[in-house]
C-alpha cells in the first residue's frame, strides 16, 4: 500500500472516485463509515491496488457549499470559487429558490452567476424581468440556451472551479454536455403535466474544462435549506442590504418590528434595499425557532 493525494471528482453515497495527482482514478471508501466529504475536496489516499484505495482525510477547503433542513444536511461540493444557478421560464422556477442559493453563496464567500437558460422560449419574458432585480442589486445575469452558442458562458467559467446548481428541469445536464460532450451527462424531459424536471443528475461529479478550470455537474433540487446559517447574520448576505446594517437604533436589531430599524423603513419606502425584507424576516424567524 502507498500513500499519494487527491480529488474527489465523483461522490456517490458512501463510495467516492478519487482523482490522484499522478492522473490515476481510484474507487474509494472512507475510514469508519464517514460520509462528510464532498465532490471537488482535496485528500489523502492509502492505495490498496489499482482500482482501490481509502480516503483517510480531508485537506483544508477553500468552500464548502451545502444545505441543511430540519432532518438533513447535504453537502454539495467543496473548494469551488463560482456558484452557477441555472434558472429557465420552464419548468416554473420554485418561489425562494434563487434567493437561497444566493444567501448560501454569500454565507460561504463563493462568487455567483446567474444563468438565464432558454432564453428564446416565449414565457421567458416575465422571468428575464423578474431577475432585473438581481442585476441592480449587483449580481450578474447571463441570458442563453444551452442547445445554442455558449460561448460567452464558457469565458465566464475560466480559472474557475464552478459548480452548476438548479432545480431538476432547468437544462444543467445539457450545458454540461455542450461544455464536455465526453461527459454524456443525462437529459431528460420535462413533465408538462406536473410542470416539474425529471432527475437525471443522480450524484456530482467535477469535470476539467482546462488546466485551470474545472466544472461541477450536481443533481437537481427541488428547494434549498438554510438551517446551517445563524439568524444573527443573516442580513449580510443580502448585498442590498448591507448598506443600511449598523444604521438601526438598536445594535441587535434583528429587523422584525423594532423601531427604528432601518431596513423596515426602507421596504416602507420601497426601496431596493427593503424589497427582499419579507424573506429576510421569514428566514430569520425559522432560523430562530
Amino acid at each position: 500500500m502507498t500513500q499519494s493525494s487527491g480529488q474527489i471528482i465523483k461522490s456517490h453515497g458512501r463510495r467516492y472516485v478519487v482523482e490522484a495527482s499522478d492522473g490515476r482514478r481510484y474507487d474509494c471508501t472512507t475510514r469508519g463509515k464517514r460520509t462528510d466529504y464532498a465532490c471537488g475536496d482535496r485528500v489523502d489516499l492509502l492505495i490498496h491496488n489499482d482500482e482501490q484505495a481509502v480516503i483517510e482525510r480531508a485537506q483544508p477547503r477553500r468552500s464548502l457549499l451545502y444545505r441543511q433542513d430540519d432532518f438533513r444536511q447535504k453537502l454539495i461540493a467543496a473548494n469551488v470559487t463560482q456558484l452557477v444557478v441555472v434558472l429557465a421560464a420552464v419548468p416554473t422556477p420554485a418561489p425562494e429558490f434563487l434567493d437561497r442559493c444566493l444567501i448560501a453563496a454569500e454565507a460561504s464567500d463563493i462568487a455567483t452567476l446567474i444563468v438565464l437558460n432558454k432564453c428564446d422560449l416565449p414565457q421567458t419574458a416575465g422571468l428575464r424581468t423578474s431577475l432585473g432585480f438581481y442585476r441592480e442589486i449587483g449580481y450578474d445575469v447571463l441570458e442563453l440556451s444551452a442547445l445554442g452558442d455558449i460561448s460567452a458562458l464558457r469565458a465566464r467559467l475560466a480559472g474557475h472551479t464552478s459548480v452548476l446548481i438548479g432545480q431538476s428541469g432547468m437544462g444543467k445536464s445539457t450545458l454540461t454536455n455542450a461544455l464536455v460532450p465526453e461527459a454524456r451527462a443525462r437529459t431528460n424531459d420535462i413533465s408538462e403535466a406536473l410542470d416539474t424536471g425529471k432527475h437525471t443528475t443522480t450524484h456530482a461529479e467535477l469535470y476539467h474544462l482546462d488546466a485551470h478550470s474545472d466544472l461541477i455537474d450536481s443533481p437537481g433540487l427541488q428547494e434549498f435549506g438554510l438551517s446551517h446559517l445563524e439568524a444573527t447574520g443573516l442580513a449580510h448576505c443580502f448585498p442590498e442590504m448591507r448598506p443600511l446594517l449598523g444604521h438601526c437604533r438598536f445594535h441587535n436589531c434583528a429587523h422584525l418590528v423594532e423601531p427604528g430599524c432601518a431596513l423596515l423603513a426602507a421596504h416602507a419606502a420601497h426601496e431596493t434595499a427593503g424589497r427582499r425584507l419579507p424573506l429576510l424576516q421569514k428566514l430569520t424567524r425559522q432560523l430562530k425557532r
